[in-house]
């Protein structure tokens, strides 16, 4: 789904002992989950000092593929919350969940500029589980097109 970096920035601003102890327990969850290279500076990933690799990212996707909520919410086309300020709409902008042609289980879309457009996906193909972690892709079209091909791959080396 598209990002909501105000009500992330909101849930650091209000966890109890402030952003820096959100900061802190979200760098303590990354170590308990085997993210030994990432380091996160503020919670809305828009800090060019956030780090990960793909192998850690794998991780979290495995970590966060085990809550329903976080799999409906990452999966379906559109969502709508209701605020003080009236109903207010998001839609998905990842393109391979808006087609549907992919299984997919779980998936995030991430842009800065220092690190490109990135992407993981956690789908079956063949009915085999498989998470794609596409990092600092010149476009949104290339970062889906670089996972039709690895899924096109995929199909191929298992025909």
């Amino acid at each position: 789904m598209s990002s909501e970096n105000r009500a992330t920035h909101a849930l650091g601003r209000t966890y109890p002992g402030g952003m820096s102890a959100f900061v802190a327990a979200m760098n303590a969850k990354a170590q308990s989950l085997g993210m030994y290279n990432s380091r996160f500076y503020e919670p809305t990933g828009l800090d060019f000092r956030n780090v990960s690799t793909a192998h850690d990212l794998s991780r979290l996707v495995a970590a966060a593929s085990k809550y329903p909520s976080i799999r409906s919410n990452s999966t379906s086309n559109y969502g709508s919350v209701y605020t003080v300020r009236g109903r207010q709409s998001y839609k998905n902008s990842n393109a391979l969940v808006r087609e549907g042609s992919w299984n997919i289980a779980l998936q995030k879309t991430g842009y800065i500029r220092e690190a490109g457009r990135s992407m993981v996906v956690k789908a079956n193909v063949q009915n085999q589980p498989v998470t794609i972690v596409l990092l600092n892709s010149p476009s949104s079209l290339t970062r889906v097109n670089d996972a039709r091909s690895i899924q096109s791959w995929m199909l191929q080396t298992r025909s």
